[in-house]
């Protein structure tokens, strides 16, 4: 081994001036931590360790396809005392882009348990544990290190430190357990992704190597990330995406075959799996070849495997899809009319202030956009699970939109003039470019309650991305979102296709009032749903208060400067008022949104029973605010022949109603790559993976699922 490691430090001395440049520092300092005392004929854990340097790592058992070296200790003990191998915890993918290939190992800092046995005769006091460390430690060069560590052991039966207990129980927690499922393996024909061509930058195609867990415990619970170390190299194409999917009452990892997956007699390795709680468990595998059922394959499943560019880009485009879907929903719509009016009489003459309104608008949009963006990936990052619409699992937050949109609604009838949305007269006037900004928050917020095509696919790739990604794909939708606007206020000649401003805007700008008004009242109806009929007289109380505040507004701007005053104070203490009574709401246990008499909640367990007893099963994600949702229920699912299939076919009917706050749903979501409802999924009798159905149903797409 000192070999090894002076050919490997003659070999940094060899390379170029530019590498040489590292400071001579040590990238690794390590020590020796006892868990305790050490009885006569007994055993004490030792750990070793390894504190590496910011942007360096250390090396598992399997370095990986750089050809890495892991950790070893030289151990020099008293008389009679043992010292067994190094437990390895699991470790992480650590990529090597300049060589296209993948590293296993450590970061930042390491534990790696020894357990050493005592001699039953030895004697009370104190013994000094030596040993000789050596490590190759990497980051755009590798340097071998070595160092010699001890630590004192006192030899007794009393109890150990117990901030020291739980730095042990945190290093154990890392440990891989025995597989308690059976695990098999065999190669596939489909192909996967081989090696890259370093000169090139090409991958060759290579063989899928499948690994199969039996497990259906494990399929329900459907992990949010998968991993697989394998001990021995050459088996997988280490940086290749790995992908999961779940089959007749398991898991099934597909990786990309190494060259020697094809004459392994077994494949042994480490399997981490992640949940949707973000809690880690590791796991020995010792897998024989065997049969592996069929299954349909997810995204990425690897926590550490960058996402795939096409997905990215794809992603994308669907996230600007989906924006631009959203403004013909009934709370957007009216909102974006009254900004294309209101630029149209500025045609012409004032081109400055059309752009100049078009870009505060998209701006007001896109950041809004961002920022919901950031709160949710702030929130998940916070071990919170939210997805699309979170914000509407709140009572208080239902009533406070229910509010708003109700006074977007007063304002287009009339009642009162504020900002950029105004009445009357006022329409032949300037708005100006903070009025239009605002404008375009207002209608974010507004439309925040709907879920679009195209983009929950790509909200629910970005909620499984890094930060960057994720605020990538909420900047498309914004982008999407503003697009109408954009071209109308940008492009010469698109303002030509709206009517010239006249008296018969003012009938347009009230008659848009209404379907405002229809908002409300459906938010009301969620609200109900949410958290019961008597929450109403909360809600109501509130509008009423809203009302006459906004009439208060109108009718004190025409008076002296001391009315103007006290006007404005009343129209505080009446918001104020309708605010408190709003904050009184509580949340009470959702309602389920079933849209048939013999269906009941979705659990994991429920849906594992009735798959174990041979049942088709149809899960519907909904909730009561989701527009989509509420329309494929009437569309579809209400039908009289829907429901006499479901019926004749014994099909169980599961209902996982994410109105509320719902653990269950949200796992069930998140497996499946959705940010939100809707989600409807089809099991037929047997099969190892549900069929998903499009987000928009008609009565012949869920007959035809369920034939």
């Amino acid at each position: 081994m000192k070999r090894l490691f002076l050919a490997l430090a003659l070999l940094f001395c060899a390379l170029p001036a530019s590498a040489q440049q590292i400071d001579r520092a040590p990238k690794v300092v390590a020590r020796l931590v006892a868990e305790g005392q050490a009885a006569p004929g007994g055993s004490v854990w030792v750990a070793l360790e390894e504190n590496i340097r910011p942007g360096w790592h250390t090396y598992w058992i399997n370095p990986g396809e750089v050809g890495g070296i892991p950790t070893e200790i030289d151990w020099t003990l008293p008389e009679g005392w043992k010292a067994g191998a190094i437990v390895w915890p699991y470790p992480k993918r650590l990529p090597v882009p300049a060589l296209k290939q993948m590293d296993y190992g450590y970061e930042n800092k390491v534990w790696l348990l020894s357990k050493v046995s005592v001699p039953a005769g030895a004697r009370p006091g104190t013994v000094t544990l030596k040993a000789h460390v050596s490590y190759l430690v990497c980051q755009t060069v590798c340097i071998p290190e070595e160092q010699a560590v001890e630590v004192p052991v006192k030899i007794g039966s009393g109890g150990g430190d117990p901030a020291l207990a739980r730095d042990f129980a945190a290093a154990r927690a890392r440990l891989p357990i025995d597989s308690p499922w059976p695990v098999t393996f065999a190669l596939n024909k489909a192909s996967c992704i081989g090696k890259t061509d370093i000169d090139t930058g090409k991958r060759a195609n290579a063989a899928c190597l499948d690994l199969y867990v039996a497990a259906p415990s494990l399929a329900a619970a459907h992990p949010k990330a998968v991993d697989f170390f394998p001990l021995a190299s050459g088996m997988v194409v280490g940086d290749a995406p790995m992908r999961v999917g779940f089959g007749d009452n398991g898991l099934v990892l597909r990786v990309s075959a190494g060259a020697k997956a094809a004459a392994a007699k077994t494949l042994d390795g480490v399997l981490v799996l992640t949940g949707s709680d973000g809690t880690v468990q590791a796991l020995d595998v010792k897998a024989t070849p065997g049969a592996v059922p069929a299954a349909t394959f997810n995204a990425d499943a690897g926590s550490e495997v960058p996402a795939d560019t096409l997905a990215l880009w794809l992603a994308l485009v669907f996230a600007a899809l989906g924006g631009l879907i959203l403004n013909i929903m009934p709370c957007v719509l009216p909102i974006l009319a009254m900004k294309a009016l209101a630029l149209a009489q500025h045609a012409g003459s004032e081109r400055k202030v059309v752009v100049a309104e078009t870009l505060a608008y998209a701006a007001g949009a896109v950041v809004s956009f961002l920022a919901l963006g950031l709160l949710l990936v702030l929130l998940r990052a916070g071990g919170q699970a939210v997805g699309w619409g979170f914000q509407l699992q709140s009572p208080v937050a239902v009533a406070c939109f229910c509010l708003l949109v109700f006074a977007v609604g007063l304002n287009l009838s009339g009642v009162f003039e504020v900002g950029s949305i105004t009445a009357g007269e006022s329409l032949t006037r300037k708005s100006g470019p903070v009025g239009a900004f605002f404008t375009g928050v207002l209608a974010v917020a507004v439309g925040a309650p709907c879920t679009m095509p195209f983009g929950a696919a790509a909200l629910g790739f970005a909620l499984t991305q890094s930060a960057m990604t994720a605020l990538l794909v909420f900047l498309a939708l914004g982008i999407g979102f503003a697009l109408p606007f954009l071209i109308l206020g940008l492009v010469p000649g698109a303002l030509a296709f709206v009517p010239r401003p006249g008296p018969w805007m003012l009938r347009f700008k009230q008659a848009l009032a209404f379907p405002m008004y229809a908002a409300a009242a459906w938010l009301a109806w969620v609200l109900a749903v949410q958290a019961g009929v008597n929450s109403l007289i909360l809600l109501f109380a509130g509008l009423v208060i809203l009302a006459l505040a906004a009439w208060l507004w109108s009718v004190t701007r025409d008076l002296s400067s001391r009315g103007r005053i006290a006007g404005t104070i009343a129209v505080i203490v009446l918001l104020a008022a309708a605010g408190f009574g709003v904050a009184q709401l509580k949340t009470a246990t959702a309602q389920a949104a079933a849209t048939t008499a013999d269906s009941e909640p979705y659990t994991a367990a429920r849906l594992a029973e009735l798959r174990a007893q041979n049942r088709a099963v149809f899960v519907d994600t909904t909730a009561a605010w989701c527009i989509s949702c509420l329309v494929n229920e009437q569309t579809a699912l209400s039908r009289a022949a829907v429901r006499q299939a479901f019926a004749q076919k014994h099909i169980a009917y599961l209902v996982a109603d994410w109105t509320n706050r719902n653990p269950e749903g949200t796992a069930l979501l998140t497996a499946h790559g959705r940010a939100g409802p809707p989600l409807y999924l089809y099991y037929a009798p047997g099969a190892a993976t549900p069929k998903v159905l499009p987000q928009i149903l008609t009565e012949s797409i869920v007959l035809e699922a369920v034939k």
